[in-house]
Parts: structure tokens; C-alpha cells; sequence
């Protein structure tokens, strides 16, 4: 993967196009994923590419989200039409697609969907979702429970940044998207199926 893809080259353009806080977070998100790639035998190089670009689209304006919705025959419907800033991963993979002729549909989709979550995600999708939460610039009540349960359960941990994140919208009042509650219920399920047996916590690994 990294011999199709000058990554030198992304974190010149994520330089360029992003603002300072916002490409370290982006390296952050890297970073984190690959760490989890490994524990959970994902491939890292996937996982570094897809934090780096998940954040890709982030600052365009409505205008440009609106244009890229259009060209790319992007399909939204009333809660991202709602929420524009939802688009911004949608957007994101389209345009990494074409920018960096990335084809793999692994790290397209876990740039697509790393804002929601979604149904049956895969496990890539779920380890940069998980690395967007949990990078080590995260601070917030709980964030320290959540990175130690990500080194053990990648599904419970998933789980329980989804259900923070959820409790997070519905304080502020903000439109919850469908796919957040598919991604929940279809984790609780393979949990379920599963028995949610948890390995060990990998103690070498720190954040």
C-alpha cells in the first residue's frame, strides 16, 4: 500500500489544505490507527492512510460541499441536508479517491463513514471511527476508560464511543443520524453473538 501511495506527499497536501490543529490531529488519527491495526490484525498501512485523510474535506465551505454533493451524485437525505458537516467524510472519499487514486474500498468507506458509523462496519472502519475519539489530544471525562478498552475489545470500545457521542448530540439538541443507531444495535449484536469475550489488555502498548 505505502508503494502506491507517496505519503509524504499527503501530509503535504493535508499541510497545505488544513489548519495547523486539525493536520495534527489528522497525524494523531494516523497514529492511533495503526497502533490498533496491529493489536487487532488490521493492516496498518490501510489504517495510516485512512487517518490521515479522514478529515479531508473538513473545511470546505456549504457552497463546495453543495458542489461536491452535486458532481459526485452524492445521496443525503434530510438529516445531512440538515447538518451539512455530516457530508464531509461522504465528500472526503470521493475526492481522495480522484486526489490520490486510492481505490481500496476498505479505506474509502472508513473515511466515508467515520463521522456516523454505520451498519456492519468493518473492522478497519471501526479502528479509525475509534482513532478519531480517542487521539491523544482527546480530553474528556471518560476518554482514559475507553482508550484502555480499546487495547481489549475493539467492538465494546466502539461501542462506547458511539453511545458518548450519541448522549453528546442529544444534549445539544442536534439531529441524530440513522446510521450512529445502526451502528450501535449491530455492535450490541455481534457482541451478543460473539459472548464479548475480551483478551487481556495488551499492557505494551501506550498512547
Amino acid at each position: 500500500m505505502q508503494n502506491l501511495i507517496d505519503l509524504e506527499l499527503v501530509k503535504k497536501e493535508l499541510k497545505r489544505k488544513l489548519p495547523l490543529k486539525r493536520y495534527i490531529h489528522s497525524l494523531n488519527v494516523s497514529n492511533t490507527a495503526v497502533k490498533l491495526c496491529r493489536v487487532y490484525n488490521v493492516c496498518k498501512d490501510k489504517g495510516e492512510i485512512a487517518g490521515l485523510l479522514h478529515d479531508y474535506a473538513k473545511y470546505l465551505s456549504n457552497d463546495e460541499m453543495c458542489k461536491y454533493i452535486k458532481e459526485f451524485k452524492i445521496e443525503i437525505d434530510e438529516v445531512i441536508n440538515s447538518q451539512k458537516d455530516l457530508a464531509h467524510g461522504l465528500i472526503g472519499a470521493e475526492l481522495v479517491k480522484r486526489k490520490f487514486k486510492i481505490q481500496d474500498l476498505d479505506i474509502l468507506n472508513s473515511i466515508r463513514y467515520h463521522t456516523t458509523g454505520r451498519k456492519e462496519m468493518t473492522n478497519l472502519e471501526k479502528i479509525i471511527y475509534l482513532s478519531d475519539y480517542i487521539e491523544p489530544n482527546r480530553k474528556f471525562p471518560g476518554i482514559e476508560e475507553i482508550r484502555k478498552m480499546a487495547l481489549k475489545d475493539l467492538n465494546k470500545a466502539t461501542l462506547m464511543a458511539l453511545d458518548n457521542t450519541i448522549k453528546y448530540i442529544i444534549i445539544k439538541g442536534l439531529l441524530l443520524h440513522s446510521n450512529s443507531l445502526l451502528a450501535r444495535n449491530n455492535l450490541i449484536l455481534e457482541m451478543n453473538a460473539s459472548g464479548n469475550i475480551c483478551p487481556d489488555i495488551r499492557e505494551d502498548i501506550r498512547w
